[in-house]
C-alpha cells in the first residue's frame, strides 16, 4: 500500500513539474530596442601640455634645462586653475634618454632628450586657451590633446537609461495589443551607456613657431587662442525582452 501511495506522489510530482514547464514553454515573449541621446555643453577639460628639451652633450643640462622651463610652466597653471573645485595637475610622463644616429652597423650619440607631460584637469573652460597660450610662451613645445567631459556624466546616464527602458515598455505595450496579448513580465534587459565628445582637438606647436623674428614671444601680444568646446553626446541604448500571454 505504502509503495502504491509512493508511487502515486512521484506519478503527480512529475505531472505537477511537466505541466509548469508547459506554462512556462506555452509563454511567448517579445523583444525590443530602444534608445535616448543628449548634447550637453562640457564642464570639464583636460590638456596634456609637454616640455622637450635637448643637450648635445650632456643629460644633466638637458634635464635642468626641462626643469626650469617645467617649473615656470607649472607655476603659471597652478595660478590659472582652482583646487578647491576640483581642478588639479599631474605628471603624464617623464622620459630622459639618448638619441642616436645610425650609418650602416655604426650607432653614433646625436643628443640627449628630455621629455616632461602634465596633464592639467580643470573646470575652467574658459580660460583653456589662455593656458595653451601663457604654456607656449613659457616654453612648452607641445599641446598633445585637448579633451572635454561631462562632470554630471553619470547622472546624465541613468536619467537616459531610464527614458530608454520607459520607451522599451511602452513599445513593447503598443505591439502587444495588436495581438491582442498582454505582457506578462521582464524576461530580460541588457542596458548600456557611452559618450562621444563631438569637438576632440588635438594640437602640436612648437615653440620656435610662436616666437617673433626679433626672439620676442608673439603669445604675450597676440589674441588669446580660441577654443570651442562643442558638446558631450550621450547615448543610452535599451534591449528587453518580456513575456506576453
Amino acid at each position: 500500500m505504502k509503495k502504491i501511495l509512493l508511487s502515486a506522489l512521484i506519478l503527480t510530482l512529475i505531472a505537477s513539474a511537466t505541466q509548469a514547464n508547459t506554462v512556462i514553454n506555452d509563454r511567448g515573449f517579445i523583444s525590443v530596442n530602444t534608445s535616448a541621446n543628449a548634447e550637453i555643453a562640457p564642464d570639464i577639460a583636460e590638456i596634456s601640455i609637454a616640455v622637450q628639451t635637448y643637450d648635445n652633450k650632456s643629460m644633466q643640462k638637458a634635464t635642468l634645462q626641462n626643469k626650469e622651463i617645467s617649473d615656470k610652466v607649472i607655476a603659471a597653471l597652478k595660478s590659472m586653475i582652482n583646487t578647491s573645485n576640483g581642478d588639479y595637475i599631474k605628471t603624464a610622463d617623464f622620459n630622459a634618454s639618448p638619441i642616436y644616429s645610425y650609418n650602416g652597423n655604426k650607432k653614433t650619440l646625436d643628443k640627449y632628450q628630455v621629455s616632461n607631460s602634465v596633464i592639467v584637469h580643470t573646470k575652467n573652460i574658459d580660460k583653456v586657451g589662455a593656458m595653451i597660450d601663457k604654456s607656449i610662451a613659457l616654453g612648452a613645445t607641445n599641446i598633445n590633446s585637448l579633451n572635454f567631459s561631462l562632470s554630471s556624466y553619470e547622472n546624465q546616464c541613468n536619467d537616459l537609461i531610464t527614458l530608454a527602458a520607459n520607451r522599451a515598455k511602452d513599445r513593447a505595450n503598443a505591439a502587444v495589443k495588436t495581438i491582442p496579448s498582454t505582457i506578462t513580465g521582464l524576461k530580460n534587459m541588457d542596458v548600456s551607456c557611452s559618450a562621444n565628445n563631438s569637438y576632440r582637438p588635438q594640437y602640436r606647436m612648437l615653440k620656435s613657431n610662436m616666437m617673433m623674428a626679433d626672439g620676442a614671444v608673439a603669445a604675450e601680444a597676440a589674441p588669446q587662442t580660441t577654443i570651442e568646446q562643442g558638446v558631450v553626446k550621450i547615448y543610452a541604448n535599451v534591449n528587453a525582452s518580456y513575456y506576453v500571454k
